[in-house]
């Protein structure tokens, strides 16, 4: 890395960014032309990296020791750690004084951006008199805009809208096509014919978002859209890297953090990725916990932004006291009226047929309030059929529109939110072993952070942002991973099998299945998430998989929650039964569960009985 230490890792630089966060930015420290991405929040990259390697090796590195800027090795150390390098709203600014100066006469170009994401940019007023539609393009080696294809701003001054647009060259038709142009796509011409106008030139660009200058723009979610888009050209060009199909863009978990920070809802970063790698482990995720913390939030973001088509592709079910058989899910045939079926109003049914038929879209199946009823009785075909991959049998009859079974797509996903309170049914151990459950626990830090950055909820933001993603996504999702080459194997088997022993002995241990949906997750995590280290990914898989199932009285489970204790700590540590308070981070290997296990053990001490869901 140039001279650079080499042992500055993911969970240093995190410390750092604290640092600067608890500090601030000391003068002369601000960054010029970049910043490091985390949280939504920017970072001078030189003095993170400065920072870090205190907490990596004890000591400040002298920033006028060494360069920043892209391609040097201290980018290089922090975007190996995955970290985002972005430049310092240069967009924006760049955007801003494009629309002003299309309001003057001025055709000069100089000072704009030269390069953006890699891409060369180029200008245009016009050339000696003025444009009626100038423009801002962004080009791959090779292309240009008189030969070639390339993302691409478009002013339309008499209509004031702005577009982003998959552009294609006029003056010479391209070799490459935008993928788009075979599927149909609308182009600019088309788009303004619908209004009863037309474009003048450019019409036979592709949409891909218009912006109503009148409304003022969102230059944050403008940006997304156009990193998206430069994705998908990257993509097809070859320089994209990951399984994709073509001209669609690798999925990116950092993508969506970013997009969901745009929103006003603010969840940590760490939830969000774990949330993600569990739908993509195994297509069943329960989101627990306090009523209003987030959770249905959570899950209708992300499917939003994932899917293009939110009322074909998104189907959020509230589940009833009353549901007591499958026919509030999947309906039943008509016993009055043979060959007819009578499909569920929810439209889960159509859902699943919707899902069948496009098998490279993901489809989500959001149950609120899960457990408002026995899970067991409504959803036990499903439960079935998530393991054994039978088909659930429908009718016998053949009823137009209704197969007389059905087998569960491998691009659905079944999140289901449950709260926690005395209206409630708790779930079965046997529910528990089939999903990845995350609990949502607000703690006073993130109240406070809540509270001081309360802002108005913009929920739209993310709607299809990443629907170029979602064929990546579903591909990952049936993707198979290498479990006898994972990182740091070796180590996570060794306190597996700790765990397994301690939960043993009051008959709480996994089996094979849980330890591959556990070996998949981490090993998803390690290849799309670097800012997650091999410990985070086994805190995150414990307090998912093995601590849902642990519950009981304090003789029985008391003694086995201390010695999980141990295991989570650093060390020696203190024993858990002489601490009233939890001790500090730095000191838990695993400070998730350790957390966990903690307020379990509270509770057993002051009630008698502690279990997972009421921890």
């Amino acid at each position: 890395m140039g001279g650079l230490p080499t042992n500055i890792r993911a969970e240093h630089i995190i410390r750092a960014i604290q640092k600067i966060e608890d500090e601030g930015v000391p003068a002369q420290a601000h960054s010029s032309t970049y910043d490091l991405l985390y949280k939504g929040k920017r970072f001078p990259p030189k003095l993170v990296l400065s920072y870090a390697n205190i907490f990596a090796n004890g000591v400040k590195l002298d920033r006028n020791s060494f360069s920043g800027g892209k391609g040097t090795p201290c980018f290089e150390i922090l975007e190996s750690n995955g970290f985002e390098i972005v430049a310092k709203d240069l967009l924006s600014k760049m955007l801003k004084r494009f629309l002003e100066q299309t309001q003057t006469s001025d055709l000069r170009t100089r000072g704009y951006l030269r390069t953006y994401e890699g891409l060369s940019v180029k200008v245009s007023f016009g050339q000696g008199n003025v444009a009626r539609i100038p423009w801002i393009s962004f080009l791959a080696d090779g292309q240009m805009t008189s030969r070639g294809i390339y993302p691409v701003f478009l002013f339309y001054k008499d209509m004031g809208v702005l577009i982003l647009a998959y552009g294609v060259s006029e003056t010479n038709r391209p070799q490459i096509m935008w993928p788009i142009e075979k599927e149909g796509g609308e182009t600019i011409r088309a788009y303004f014919k619908r209004r009863g106008t037309s474009p003048g030139r450019y019409g036979d660009s592709f949409v891909y978002r218009v912006y109503d200058i009148a409304e003022g723009l969102d230059y944050g979610s403008v940006e997304l859209d156009l990193k998206n888009l430069i994705g998908e050209y990257k993509m097809i060009l070859g320089n994209g890297r990951g399984k994709t199909l073509p001209g669609k863009a690798s999925f990116d978990v950092a993508s969506f953090v970013s997009a969901l920070s745009l929103t006003g809802l603010i969840f940590s970063e760490q939830l969000v990725s774990r949330f993600v790698l569990s739908l993509l482990a195994k297509p069943f995720v329960i989101l627990s916990g306090l009523a209003g913390s987030g959770k249905t939030q959570l899950a209708i973001s992300f499917a939003k932004w994932v899917c293009e088509d939110s009322g074909e592709q998104i189907c959020v079910v509230p589940v009833g006291a009353d549901w007591t058989n499958r026919e509030f899910l999947l309906g039943y045939p008509n016993a009055l009226e043979r060959g007819r079926y009578v499909k569920p109003d929810n439209g889960v049914l159509d859902l699943l047929l919707r899902a069948i038929e496009n098998r490279d879209k993901p489809y989500f199946l959001i149950l609120d309030e899960m457990n408002l009823s026995y899970v067991e009785r409504y959803f036990a075909d499903f439960l079935s059929a998530l393991e054994s991959g039978e088909e659930i049998p429908l009718t016998e009859d053949k009823v137009e529109g209704v197969p007389k079974s059905i087998k569960l797509p491998d691009n659905l996903f079944i999140i289901g939110t449950i709260n926690v309170d005395e209206t409630t049914y708790m779930f079965s151990p046997k529910v528990l072993d089939r999903a990845n459950v995350i609990e949502f626990c607000i703690m006073l830090d993130e109240l406070e952070t809540y509270l001081r950055e309360l802002k108005p909820l913009n929920k739209e933001l993310v709607l299809a942002k990443g629907a170029n993603q979602a064929a990546s996504f579903v591909a990952c999702a049936r993707d198979s991973v290498d479990l006898q080459n994972l990182v740091d194997r070796d180590e996570i088997i060794r306190v597996l099998k700790l765990f397994f022993v301690e939960l043993k002995s009051v008959h709480a241990e996994f089996g094979y299945r849980t330890v591959n949906e556990m070996f998949r997750f981490i090993s998803l995590g390690k290849n799309l998430c670097k800012s997650l280290t091999t410990d985070m990914l086994v805190d995150a898989a414990i307090i998912q998989k093995l601590l849902p199932k642990l519950h009981g009285s304090r003789k029985k489970v008391g003694p086995v929650l201390k010695a999980l204790w141990s295991l989570c700590m650093k060390g020696e540590g203190m024993s858990l039964d002489l601490i009233s308070e939890l001790p500090a981070v730095e000191t838990m290997r695993y400070p998730l569960s350790a957390e966990k296990i903690w307020r379990m053990y509270r509770i057993a001490e002051d009630n008698g009985f502690t279990s997972f869901a009421e921890a």
